[in-house]
C-alpha cells in the first residue's frame, strides 16, 4: 500500500474515538480488534486541530459526503458515525468498518484504498455535503 499523507482531525473527535478504542477493546467483541487497531493507527498519524480551525473540505466525524468508486465510476454518499449511530440503509456508516476507518481526515480530490474481502476498493472523494464544523455545530 502507497504510504499514506497527514489527515486531519478535530481535538474533540480524537478524544472521543481514542477513548472508544479503549472501552472497545476492554468490554468490545474481540473480532473487532482488527479494526480498532487500523483506526488508532490512522489517529496517531492525524493532525488535530480545533474545530474551528478545520478545514471545509476534510472529512470529519458526522460528515456526510460523496465518494465515487474509481474503478466503477458509481458514486454513493454516505455519513461517518460513531458505532451507535451507523445504519447502511441510512447510508450511516461507523467508523468502525473499514470504509469508516478508511475515510476519517481525507479530503475534497484525496483518493483511498482499503481492502474488502473482494479485494482492493478504490474511491476518491468528492465532495462535502455536510461538515458539523463547517457548519458551525463543534460538539456534535
Amino acid at each position: 500500500m502507497p504510504d499514506k499523507g497527514k489527515i486531519y482531525i478535530t481535538e474533540f473527535d480524537l478524544k472521543r474515538l481514542k477513548e472508544l478504542i479503549k472501552v472497545a477493546e476492554e468490554f468490545g467483541d474481540k473480532r473487532v480488534v482488527r479494526y480498532l487497531e487500523e483506526l488508532d493507527e490512522e489517529l496517531d498519524r492525524a493532525e488535530a486541530m480545533k474545530p474551528q480551525e478545520i478545514p471545509d473540505d476534510v472529512i470529519t466525524m458526522n460528515s456526510t459526503f460523496r465518494l465515487r468508486d474509481v474503478d466503477t465510476d458509481q458514486e454513493t454518499v454516505y455519513t461517518l458515525v460513531f458505532p451507535g449511530d451507523a445504519d447502511s440503509a441510512r447510508g450511516k456508516i461507523s467508523i468502525l468498518a473499514p470504509i469508516g476507518t478508511a475515510v476519517l481526515g481525507y479530503k475534497i480530490g484525496d483518493m483511498i484504498e482499503w481492502e474488502v474481502p473482494a479485494g482492493r476498493k478504490r474511491f476518491k472523494v468528492e465532495q462535502i455535503v455536510y461538515q458539523p464544523e463547517a457548519a458551525g455545530d463543534y460538539h456534535r
